[in-house]
């Protein structure tokens, strides 16, 4: 939020810097992010000089450029070459020395010495554009003939009085201080804290008119009061729409906002100065001199003022006449009742809508207006017709407007001040430090909260409507906190705390060395938007109505929460394949969403993703395509790492796959791993084998704590290696023979590895052969032939009577 320096200063009179008050204003939770100058003339005008034009004739090597003598009242001749077709003999011209950092859309640049076309060139002749002090850049700017060379641009151009432009990071639960009087009346209240001499000065509306002018000619009837609980309105009339007086455009200008005609700056300048939203509506495009503030059927059609026609939902409150809307309230106006240049009646309208319906009107239509961002967090219900009258005041001033009716104040159902009672004590407890009772009272009557009562160190207090905040006893505590200083409050010397050892490992700690083995694996992280294409439910094959998806989606791309991880890394995966990076290795932790039976589920996931090359281009080995193997075996390491054993594999039922395998652990689910569906992959825009594993890593977490690593020393007797060649029906499994040689009961068996596959016309039909290795060992001693002989004839003894073995 940006306010202007000079504005606030219109209501609070204090000796202190602006450096200064902005340090205030952050440390009372107002941060300011920046603060910048605005008006006066610009520094780097300083070294831009009024120069007269000598001489102008054509470059030699150039049939648009000009080599120009230039007297900068030096008594010297600098020789530029310009580009500009007026420029022209006997002119006074902008030169910007070289030196001169001048300002660009894209930044800034430093004029320098150039030679151009091989002539040398000593600055600039400026346009407009280029100075920043306008919008014409069909040449350079003439400036009057009775300026003396050497002059500084900056004694030229001056954008009037000097002032300051603050940017206040505001967080959403301040609607307080959504502008310059609550912003003033919250650095008051820290000042005065903190016995700095300041003064408050309110706003005034004590001069408006006390005449009867009598009824309204435009009828109001507020049919919804719950979304509307005080409306106001007034007629004037013999308007004179017309430019505002150069204050009140400074004034807008300052905070970022351009000028538009002296009616609708005014409704401007009320809604920053004192945070009530305006609308004025031409009073003579209401039809049937009626304005009714309803909600209509979802479908109507209504026109913005941007021109854009809007089907409206059904929860929008709108404004309407007695035909038709006229605007959506406290949103944005309508394209036909708005203030134009031949406007003379008005009828002005000051409310206080309820924020639920302000903020699903604007963000079901993607709007987001200066109106809407105060209404959807709350305003000051009790300031609704005080900034009615002094934006009155300042119409009968300004455009000469009549007042023609008394102000109609519906308000059948006054919002009451909260009660919140607090016990002293307790803000010992939470902050830490002893405030003393005086100083606890001195803030929260600076804050503008009542104490009603004191009863046994607990007080009953009545906080603001407009605070909307503070409604429970910890608010209070932290809004006496903010003003009173969280730089008083002092770090102690020494801390003393109770260490209690957690006997689970940490979850973030189990995650964080999964991601340091993959990465040594050679993968990077990703981190993807929870928030998808809505799109993706017919791409993905997502089970039909499984999809949470969000009420007033900010674009259709960020429509639904994700129902797996592979739609943000496949994207991911484009991305880089476009950008000449085709082999990819990436992970990513993140959380799925789904509704089953109206309930909603979340899991933590862990994503990888590998496509491309598995390994990369080097002069020890040549380049290998990535494999499903490749990834099931990163997959395996992953359960290895947490020591969980897998139970079971068998195909996964997913359409996403085109061929893939689901983890088991007695019974339960661990994840699924594949290669994508090329058709699927290739609507994403990848052309390329993509192979993807996704583990619930929540499961995987709670398996890896219920284990213990133990560590033993290597055993200081050999092992020894036995070899099996076998025949085997071509449907079995290596995960079937590994399954049955882990059941043999033996504590000598250490390790079954698979390493080598044959299936060819050497081998009866229906036939494969598996080679496989068996480490034996005893860590007490070293074993006999005739002990490991027995072991292995037990082995083939299974493998024969199991699975029809033949040794090859």
């Amino acid at each position: 939020m940006k306010i202007s320096y000079n504005w606030l200063k219109t209501y609070i009179d204090t000796d202190i810097t602006l450096d200064e008050i902005s340090a205030t204003l952050t440390s009372t939770g107002l941060e300011v992010e920046g603060v910048e100058q605005v008006g006066g003339a610009k520094k780097y005008l300083d070294t831009v000089l009024v120069g007269k034009v000598l001489s102008a004739v054509p470059h030699p090597n150039a049939d648009k450029l000009k080599v120009t003598k230039i007297d900068l009242g030096d008594g010297l001749e600098t020789q530029i070459v310009c580009g500009a077709p007026n420029v022209a003999a006997g002119q006074n011209v902008p030169v910007a020395t070289v030196g001169t950092i001048l300002p660009s859309p894209d930044g800034e640049f430093k004029i320098k010495k150039a030679k151009i076309r091989g002539e040398e060139s000593f600055g600039m002749i400026c346009s407009e554009v280029e100075l920043g002090i306008g919008t014409d850049n069909s040449g350079i700017l003439v400036l009057p003939e009775n300026l003396t060379p050497g002059t500084p641009a900056s004694q030229l151009f001056n954008d009037g009085e000097i002032d300051h432009e603050i940017e206040i990071g505001l967080t959403p639960n301040r609607a307080d201080a959504m502008s310059h009087f609550g912003v003033a009346r919250d650095l008051y209240a820290a000042l005065k804290t903190r016995d700095i001499a300041t003064t408050f000065k309110t706003y005034d509306v004590s001069n408006y008119p006390t005449s009867d002018f009598g009824k309204n000619p435009i009828s109001i009837e507020v049919k919804d009061l719950e979304a509307a609980p005080r409306y106001a309105g007034i007629y004037l009339k013999n308007v004179k729409v017309n430019e505002s007086p150069d204050w009140l455009k400074n004034r807008l200008k300052v905070i970022g906002l351009s000028p538009i005609n002296n009616v609708v700056d005014i409704t401007n300048y009320i809604l920053h100065d004192l945070g009530q939203p305006l609308h004025a509506f031409d009073a003579d495009k209401i039809a049937g001199n009626k304005v009714i503030v309803q909600k209509l059927a979802e479908g109507t059609k209504f026109t913005t003022l941007d021109g854009v026609e809007r089907t409206l939902k059904g929860h929008e409150l709108m404004i309407c006449n007695e035909n038709e809307p006229m605007c959506i309230g406290g949103v944005f106006g309508g394209q036909d009742s708005g203030i134009s240049a031949s406007t003379t009646n008005i009828f002005l309208e000051s409310a206080y809508f309820e924020p639920v319906t302000i903020r699903k009107g604007a963000k079901g239509h993607a709007l987001n207006t200066d109106a809407s961002f105060r209404f959807e967090r709350g305003i000051d219900p009790n300031l609704t017709v005080d900034a009615l009258k002094k934006a009155v005041m300042m119409l009968v001033e300004i455009t000469g407007a009549e007042i023609g009716s008394n102000i109609d104040d519906i308000y059948p159902n006054p919002i009451k001040d909260f009660n919140v009672k607090l016990r002293l004590a307790k803000v010992v407890e939470l902050l830490g430090v002893e405030i003393a009772e005086d100083k606890i009272k001195a803030i929260l009557e600076n804050l503008e909260i009542k104490i009603l009562s004191e009863t046994d160190g607990i007080l009953d207090l009545e906080v603001p409507a407009y605070r909307v905040d503070v409604q429970r006893d910890v608010d209070l505590i932290e809004d006496i906190l903010r003003i009173y200083g969280y730089d008083n409050i002092e770090i102690p010397s020494k801390f003393s705390f109770s260490y209690v050892p957690n006997q689970k490992v940490s979850p973030d700690k189990i995650e964080d060395f999964i991601a340091r083995q993959l990465i040594s694996f050679g993968f990077n992280e990703a981190m993807n938007n929870s928030l998808t294409k809505r799109e993706y439910e017919e791409i993905f094959f997502y089970p039909e109505g499984e999809s949470v998806a969000m009420l007033n989606p900010l674009s259709a791309d960020l429509a639904v929460m994700r129902r797996t991880l592979l739609n943000g890394l496949l994207e991911n995966v484009a991305f880089n394949i476009n950008r000449r990076n085709s082999d990819v290795k990436l992970f990513e932790f993140g959380k799925v969403y789904r509704k089953i039976n109206e309930i909603y589920e979340e899991t933590r996931c862990l994503g990888i993703t590998l496509s491309g090359n598995f390994n990369s281009e080097s002069w020890t080995g040549n380049l290998r395509k990535a494999s499903f193997a490749d990834l099931k075996g990163l997959v395996q390491q992953i359960f290895v790492r947490l020591d969980i054993q897998i139970t079971d594999e068998k195909p996964a039922k997913d359409d996403n796959f085109l061929d893939g395998i689901e983890f088991i652990s007695n019974g339960q689910s661990l994840g699924k791993l594949g290669i994508i569906n090329k058709k699927l992959a290739k609507k994403i825009g990848v052309n390329q084998d993509v192979y993807f594993a996704q583990l619930n890593w929540d499961a995987l977490v709670s398996l890896a704590n219920k284990h213990n690593l133990k560590y033993k020393e290597i055993s200081k007797f050999p092992g020894s290696r036995r070899d099996l060649a076998l025949l085997i029906d071509s449907t079995v499994k290596y995960e079937e023979l590994y399954k049955a040689t882990k059941e043999v009961k033996t504590n000598l068996l250490k390790a079954v590895n698979l390493f080598d596959v044959y299936e060819g016309d050497k081998l009866p039909a229906g036939k494969k052969s598996y080679a496989l290795s068996f480490m034996i060992q005893d860590e007490n001693k070293t074993l006999s032939d005739q002990e490991i002989d027995g072991l292995m004839n037990k082995l083939i003894k299974l493998y024969q009577e199991k699975f029809n073995a033949e040794l090859r």
